[in-house]
C-alpha cells in the first residue's frame, strides 16, 4: 500500500488534503497522472501545504471582493421603462443581461452569470432579484419596472 495526499476530492476514497492509503497500482496509474494526488513525500507534503495555503489566500481575496460589491450593491435599486400592454404584460422582457447592463451603466461591474433570475420579467412591477457573487454573498437587488407613458 501507497500513502497518497489528495489535491482534490475524490468519491468513497477522501477529500482534497487527505493522506490516504491506496494501492500502488491505482496511485500510479490513475490517481497521480491525472494530477488527483501525490506520493506521500516530505518534499511533495511541504508543496502541498504551500499550494492550499496560496488558494486559500486566493480564495480570502475573492470573498472579501464579493463582499465589498455585495455590500455597494445590498438595497441598490434599477429601474427599466418598457412599453407594456393594457394587463401589465411587457411587449419582450427584461432579462437577467439588461440587468448586468444597467448595473454596469452605473458603476457596478456585475457577470450577467451572477444574476439569479429564474425567468424573464414580463410584467410590470417591482422585483427583488438575487445575486450570488460568492457562495457566502447574495444580496437582493430591487429591480422596478415600470411602463412608458
Amino acid at each position: 500500500m501507497v500513502e497518497v495526499i489528495l489535491r482534490k476530492d475524490v468519491a468513497d476514497l477522501g477529500r482534497a488534503g487527505e493522506l490516504v492509503t491506496v494501492r500502488p497500482g491505482y496511485a500510479r496509474n490513475y490517481l497521480i497522472p491525472r494530477g488527483i494526488g501525490l506520493l506521500a513525500t516530505e518534499g511533495n507534503r511541504r508543496r502541498f501545504e504551500e499550494e492550499r495555503r496560496q488558494v486559500e489566500q486566493s480564495a480570502q481575496r475573492e470573498r472579501d471582493m464579493a463582499a465589498e460589491l455585495g455590500a455597494r450593491l445590498e438595497g441598490q435599486s434599477v429601474t427599466f421603462t418598457v412599453r407594456a400592454g393594457e394587463e401589465g404584460r411587457l411587449f419582450g422582457s427584461v432579462t437577467a443581461a439588461d440587468i448586468a447592463e444597467a448595473l454596469g451603466e452605473e458603476g457596478h461591474e456585475v457577470d450577467k452569470r451572477f444574476i439569479r433570475l429564474d425567468d424573464p420579467i414580463k410584467e410590470l412591477g417591482v422585483y427583488d432579484v438575487p445575486v450570488r457573487l460568492h457562495a457566502d454573498v447574495e444580496p437582493a437587488l430591487k429591480v422596478w419596472v415600470v411602463a412608458e407613458e
